[in-house]
């Protein structure tokens, strides 16, 4: 028997991801009366349960490292906040650049991130290949290296923020989708759903992922947030390599690659077109072994067990898209991460629900992430990610 949705709700979430679930936890706490979370499929089963769980410091902009560091501190305390193991594996990060251009912008990271207290160590080839000698290095200019960093379970976390937010009363609806928002007076009124049911609301949380365009059209706004499809590859035990090593990024060809088990976790390639399309491909895995190869020859002795492909929300700048049109009232953007949501997640849940509390973030300055900075001719740029434009 179908339970029906609340008539009302001080607070509706479009989107079960991450961010969504994020969001939820963080306006409870804060104390929000009502909070409604719609998710059309099955919470995290988007993009959050397809990424690779990535949790770094090292960013080319201060705004995306401030993000950063503030998640940490919630990764870092995440199991006596939310009863969940994170599973962090704090094996580091490792940037390689082969030419000049990523060179420099590791060079620049290098002194900002230290100005932050981050360390970072700058590497030349020697260098590299001495702690990491099964690493190809004769075509590199030199690598950065964050000892900090690592990797996090996406899963776990997930599972962390739903308990978390349904234990502070928080609304989290499976198989519910919204098909129309109702706006008056510039300002949002009600959300219409599959289920026929209408609910009442002053606030609404576009967290839709890569689909957040289209949940924006619904409120008749225009959102630069489109699909991008990223492959990703596992191969069976593989023990020709350390248990643990850097979770590697090759800038120039977007590549990376990190531990799974005793198994490895492997970068394919990204689609130049969006498109919903969440299927893997032959052609994928090729890209993915010459990559490889190159960097790893030692990988010519590994076998790909299976692949997966998942959608990223790419905005324009490759920056996260938070606040409010001044359009419309009530709508609230929190999209577009372009690859880092779901480390930046738990920032992303502090400033949202700071916002709609407040009126205005106090964590985090969050005005250079507006969602009108591209037509104000004001985007950000960041270059340290595993995609290319």
């Amino acid at each position: 028997m179908r339970r029906p949705l609340p008539s009302g709700a001080d607070v509706v979430i479009i989107g079960g991801g991450i961010i969504g679930v994020s969001v939820a936890y963080y306006l409870r706490k804060m104390g929000t009366p009502e909070v409604l979370l719609l998710e059309r499929g099955l919470l995290g089963e988007g993009s959050t349960g397809k990424c690779a769980g990535g949790v770094r410091v090292q960013f080319s902009t201060e705004i995306n490292v401030r993000f950063s560091l503030v998640s940490r501190k919630v990764f870092d305390g995440f199991r006596e906040e939310f009863g969940v193991d994170p599973e962090f594996h704090q094996v580091g990060y490792l940037f390689l650049a082969s030419g000049s251009g990523h060179w420099k912008v590791l060079l620049q990271n290098a002194e900002m991130l230290r100005g932050f207290g981050v360390e970072v160590d700058l590497l030349a080839p020697e260098e590299i290949q001495m702690r990491w000698p099964f690493l190809r290095v004769d075509d590199l200019v030199g690598g950065s290296y964050s000892p900090g960093d690592g990797y996090a379970g996406p899963y776990e976390v997930l599972q962390g923020f739903v308990r978390g937010a349904r234990r502070l009363g928080a609304v989290l609806r499976e198989g519910v989708e919204v098909t129309g928002i109702r706006v008056g007076d510039g300002a949002v009124r009600a959300v219409e759903t599959s289920t026929g049911d209408i609910v009442e609301t002053s606030v609404v949380v576009n967290a839709a992922g890569p689909y957040a365009a289209k949940v924006a059209e619904l409120a008749g706004l225009d959102l630069p947030v489109r699909p991008l499809r990223r492959q990703l590859f596992f191969t069976e035990p593989f023990k020709d390599l350390p248990p643990q090593f850097p979770l590697t990024i090759d800038l120039a060809p977007g590549w990376y690659m990190r531990r799974e088990g005793e198994g490895l976790l492997l970068a394919g390639p990204q689609d130049r077109e969006s498109s919903f399309n969440e299927t893997v491909d032959f052609a994928a895995q090729e890209w993915t072994a010459e990559r490889s190869l190159h960097r790893v020859p030692v990988l010519e002795r590994a076998r790909i067990a299976r692949g997966w492909a998942g959608l990223y929300e790419i905005s324009p700048d490759h920056h996260a898209i938070i606040g409010e049109f001044p359009e419309l009232r009530g709508f609230v953007c929190v999209n577009g991460f372009s690859g880092h949501g779901f480390q930046h997640s738990p920032a992303a849940g502090m400033v949202v629900a700071e916002l709609i509390l407040e009126g205005r973030a106090r964590t985090l300055d969050i005005h250079p992430l507006r969602p009108t900075r591209f037509r104000e001719r004001e985007p950000l740029h960041e270059p340290l990610t595993a995609f290319r434009d």
